[in-house]
Order: C-alpha cells, then sequence, then structure tokens
C-alpha cells in the first residue's frame, strides 16, 4: 500500500512510526512531514487541497490519513472522494463538529449530549452586554479554528471584555473569533477520549490525560499540548460509565440522525466534575500529543484497524497494560512568539525512550527547530513513574537553544 498523511507534527510521526512496521506499506509521503517522517518515507510540500488530490492520483495512493483539522475543515475528504481516492477522515459537513464550536454546541443540546451550559454569540454588543451580567469565572471560546488556542477562562467582567474584544475585533485569530460561544466554568480535571468510526459504530480507545498549560502546575497560556499520559489515572470505571451512557450512545444518535456517517476519528475532549463527566468538545481527527502515547500502547495492527474501520467492520482495540508518558519539548516563547532554525543536539544519547519530531525539519546533515512544539519524548513502563523517569533521564542530553518543557508531566 502507498499511504499519505498529511500534517507535520508529532501526531503524524507517531502514525507514521507505528505504520512502518506493516510490511503491506511500501511507501509513504507525508505533507508536509518532518525531520522524523523524513527518515521513514517522503516529505512533498504542498498543503493547497488540489494539489494534495493531483499528488494522490499521481502517485496511486491507496490511503491518505489526515492528521490536522484544518484540510478536513476545508472539504479534503470530499475533493478526493470525488476521484475514488481514499480518506480516513469525515467529509466537510461532519468536520463542522470541529470546525464550528456552534455548530458542535447547537449538535450537542440537540442530542441531549452532556455538556456546559453555553449561548452562541454573533453580535459583539449583545456579548459584551451578557457577559457584565454573568456569574464567574466563564468561558470564551472563537467558534472558529484557532489552533488549539481560542479558549479563555475568564476571572473577572473586565477580562471577559478584553477577550471578547482581542476575539470580535481585533480578530486575534482572524474569522475564527467573528462567532463566539460564552460557557459556564466547569470544575474539574480534564481527559480525552479518541473513538474510531466506522461508519455506524464508534470504538473508543483508552482514555488520555493531556497537559494543556504551558507552564508547571497548570499555570501559563493555553496551547496545543505539553504532554501526555496514558491510561488517565484519574479517570476510573464510573466515569467511563458516564462517558458512555450520557455523550458516546447519545452522540451515535446524533450523528446517525443528521446522516453523518463517516469512518475516521471523533476526539472527545472531558471534563470531570463532582457531578459527573460532561463533553467540552470534538476533534474529528487523532489528537497531538494524545496520538503518541495511544500509538505507544496499542497492540493492534493501526493499518488492519483502519481498514476494518474504511470497510465498515467492527473492530477490538487492545492496549498493553502498561503506562505512556509522551513529554514535549518546545521553543522559548512558545505559545506566542517563537524563534526557528535552532540545531538539535543529543538525540543518540536518548536510551529508554522513542523520540519523534514535530516542529523540526532537516537542514543539510543538520536538525532544527522549526515550529513551537518542536519534539516529543515517549516511553512506557509498568508505572507512571517508570515512564515518567525514562522520559525525564532521555530529555536532559536533547536541547537547542531556548528549548523548554514542563517538570510535571505524569505528576498528576
Amino acid at each position: 500500500m502507498r499511504i499519505l498523511i498529511i500534517g507535520e507534527g508529532g501526531r503524524e510521526s507517531a502514525l507514521a512510526a507505528k505504520l512502518q512496521k506493516d510490511v503491506r506499506v511500501t511507501k509513504m509521503f507525508f505533507a508536509n512531514g518532518n525531520a522524523s517522517t523524513d527518515a521513514i518515507g517522503q516529505n512533498v510540500h504542498m498543503s493547497e487541497i488540489k494539489e494534495l488530490r493531483d499528488f494522490a492520483i499521481k502517485e496511486k495512493v491507496d490511503l491518505t490519513i489526515v492528521g490536522p483539522e484544518a484540510p478536513l475543515v476545508a472539504g479534503l475528504k470530499d475533493e478526493f472522494k470525488k476521484h475514488g481516492l481514499k480518506v480516513f477522515g469525515p467529509n466537510q459537513k461532519v468536520a463542522s463538529l470541529e470546525g464550528s464550536k456552534a455548530f458542535s454546541k447547537k449538535f450537542m443540546q440537540t442530542y441531549d449530549i452532556k455538556t456546559a451550559k453555553a449561548v452562541v454569540f454573533d453580535s459583539y454588543n449583545e456579548a459584551k452586554e451578557y457577559v457584565q451580567k454573568h456569574e464567574y469565572p466563564l468561558v470564551i471560546k472563537a467558534s472558529g479554528l484557532a489552533g488549539g488556542k481560542g479558549v479563555v477562562i475568564c476571572d473577572t467582567v473586565e477580562e471577559a471584555e478584553a477577550t471578547i474584544h482581542d476575539f470580535m475585533i481585533r480578530r486575534i485569530y482572524g474569522d475564527a473569533g467573528i462567532r463566539l460561544v460564552i460557557e459556564e466554568f466547569l470544575q474539574g480535571f480534564e481527559a480525552s477520549i479518541i473513538a474510531f468510526s466506522n461508519g455506524e459504530k464508534l470504538f473508543p480507545c483508552i482514555p488520555v490525560k493531556d497537559y494543556k498549560k504551558a507552564g508547571n502546575g497548570d499555570k501559563g497560556p493555553n496551547t496545543g499540548g505539553m504532554g501526555s499520559v496514558a491510561p488517565s489515572p484519574e479517570f476510573t470505571a464510573e466515569h467511563s460509565t458516564d462517558f458512555e451512557k450520557n455523550i458516546l450512545a447519545p452522540t451515535i444518535t446524533g450523528l446517525k440522525a443528521e446522516g453523518f456517517s463517516f469512518k475516521g476519528i471523533i476526539f472527545f475532549g472531558l471534563m470531570v466534575t463532582k457531578n459527573g463527566t460532561y463533553l467540552l468538545e470534538y476533534n474529528m481527527r487523532f489528537g497531538d500529543p494524545e496520538t503518541q502515547v495511544l500509538m505507544a500502547l496499542m497492540e493492534n495492527n493501526l493499518l488492519d484497524v483502519i481498514m476494518d474501520c474504511m470497510n465498515g467492520k467492527d473492530i477490538d482495540l487492545k492496549f498493553k497494560d502498561e503506562k505512556a508518558v509522551c513529554l514535549v519539548m518546545c521553543s522559548g516563547g512558545y505559545p506566542r512568539n517563537i524563534e526557528l532554525g535552532f540545531e538539535i543536539l543529543g538525540e543518540d544519547k536518548v536510551k529508554h525512550s522513542q523520540l519523534l519530531y514535530a516542529g523540526a525539519i532537516k537542514k543539510g546533515n543538520k536538525v532544527v527547530s522549526n515550529g513551537g512544539r518542536v519534539l516529543n519524548i515517549i516511553a512506557t513502563g509498568a508505572t507512571y513513574d517508570e515512564a515518567r523517569k525514562k522520559v525525564y533521564e532521555d530529555a536532559l542530553p536533547v536541547h537547542f537553544d531556548y528549548s523548554f518543557y514542563r517538570e510535571d508531566i505524569g505528576k498528576f
């Protein structure tokens, strides 16, 4: 099989590393890829949907796997399907469950999916008026795609007004913030559940804990994810039952009722409170850095799982009875202003973990930083402490100018 993976982060590296073990995979292409994928297959530099379509036709690609959300929201699946190209991912309409928080919130409310109370605003003045009367804290979300950064927890009316102004007037995330979802703040811990869809049923993976804040102790700005742990140490069997009954089952009902059949991934971003498990958001693709720990623990052949889903077959997901920890090493200044192009050193000293590049590219015979989240270090162990110890020991010799990472991944 000839496979095209779209994306250039650690998630794509993890998928590629898992797939390369399969003898049926004869060639892998990556758009745009990174230094890890460059060593596994062939990086191709293109991002326009029509360019990708023409490339897939020319290279006789048998399967395309989409990592990031933007191509799906832009309709890549629809365009590829017109030309008989197979894509593991939803069409544009279904991808709106991620691409528009307003759309997904309405879906949750329509199908009685357990979620925070929320109101959608298109008017700047109405949003401003609403937050002046609201209890705090509250959560303001840009409805569109904002790279995982368009969510702000506001503790005061001044903070809420400033956030509304940033999103709707200053448009710091472009058109993503011209419509807002303002919702109640839920106190608890977050968990992520990624599920495979075969067009009829959803098959959840083990729950993952993701660390969103840039600084130790969950301080600082939101990021795309500073690390992950699987299985989530806090997510109990009781939470799982609550999720299946009040989120998973009604989601399946809603997908069927709306005609949203798809073969791909649906990601449940959850908040677990003293009142149970709530759905914060859907993503319609693999998570990053959740995928890294799931691939480290998954016992199934990934290509078999994907192809069974594509063919509408049921799957039986199996994971090792171990723990996995992923540490994300970042460029100084991330998630705000970052500098690129610093040589990464010390990879050869990693002994007990898997190092996967994310925002890093080959430049001559060097690997240099090329993004905010530069590389991932992943390890497994019988306990969280064992996996964590491997990761942090192996992180010590790996460095580039101004690099940083959280020191509390896996400490819970």
